[in-house]
């Protein structure tokens, strides 16, 4: 492999870089609308008024590359809409997640999709990492455990039932980070850019029109509210669109076990947010299992 094709697979690390931060502005900006339309009705957001943005950024790859020749099959179609439902699912179980455990923990939470995508890319997509990067997952899932064990102080459920929709959430997002993958180096192999911009704007568009379309029927509330709030949606659209585009090139050069590991970069970003938005304090413990999913994090891209 040259010097240049080095470089170019090594962008999949400022690639997740800038989607981590992009994703803890759009979570924040969500987390502000989600008391007038509801968790449903802030997961459409991100999908609805992110879609102008990535439909933005495939007009501008397209004319910028040449030679691109899309394959609309049925690994592509069967992954895209593998991943975009549990994407849609996983996002609002982020947002309960971050309103009933808090902000930062909430994002904490949502990284047990490292060990989840490591072990799926390993038994369904044959992806490998070394022995350092496992050690690395397996100090990030204890970082993790500790970070959901319930407080001493919480006298309800919502701290408890925050970290399920928590781990659910992570859960939910490394199967699809799996299958978005899939999908990207299926569309066109031979421009995983172009490819990874394309496969996310026709994500957002399944998943724009299938959540509008619930939403139109079981609660039309959140769909007026969605409509209402329609000037800070569209920083959240475009902080999506940007996180998600960041998100997909990157698969589209690395297994989304690495990927998954170096997004954890949003936890600290998350946490600085969280104290300087919403006001949140983080306790010792929650800082030291911080550092240790931080460790792992070092770890696992030593893959």
């Amino acid at each position: 492999m040259t010097t240049g094709a080095s470089m170019f697979q090594l962008l999949w690390i400022p690639a997740t870089i800038a989607a981590s931060i992009f994703q803890v502005g759009r979570n924040a900006l969500q987390r502000g609308i989600m008391s007038e339309t509801g968790p449903w009705g802030a997961t459409l957001v991100r999908f609805l008024f992110g879609l102008p943005f990535s439909i933005l950024f495939v007009g501008i790859a397209l004319l910028l590359s040449s030679g691109v020749a899309f394959q609309f099959g049925a690994h592509f179609w069967v992954s895209a809409v593998a991943g975009a439902l549990s994407q849609v699912l996983a996002t609002a179980a982020l947002l309960v997640a971050m309103h009933r455990a808090g902000f930062a923990v909430g994002t904490a939470l949502q990284q047990s999709s490292l060990p989840l995508a490591a072990l799926l890319g390993l038994i369904v997509y044959h992806d490998t990492m070394s022995g350092i990067a496992w050690v690395g997952v397996a100090i990030t899932t204890a970082g993790l455990a500790v970070l959901t064990w319930p407080s001493r102080r919480a006298t309800g459920p919502q701290p408890i039932s925050g970290a399920a929709f928590g781990i659910l959430s992570g859960l939910l997002f490394g199967f699809s980070l799996n299958a978005f993958r899939q999908a990207t180096l299926a569309l066109e192999p031979h421009h995983p850019m172009v490819s990874a911009l394309a496969s996310v704007a026709i994500v957002q568009a399944m998943q724009a029109v299938g959540l509008s379309l619930i939403l139109a029927i079981w609660d039309r509330r959140a769909l007026r509210a969605v409509a209402m709030s329609w000037r800070r949606s569209l920083g959240a659209g475009f902080c999506g669109a940007c996180a998600s585009a960041g998100w997909f090139v990157a698969l589209a050069l690395s297994p989304a076990g690495p990927v998954r590991a170096l997004g954890v970069i949003e936890a600290p970003v998350a946490a600085l947010a969280g104290h300087r938005l919403f006001r949140e304090r983080l306790s010792a413990t929650q800082i030291l299992a911080g550092a240790a999913v931080a460790i792992g994090v070092v770890l696992t891209t030593l893959y």
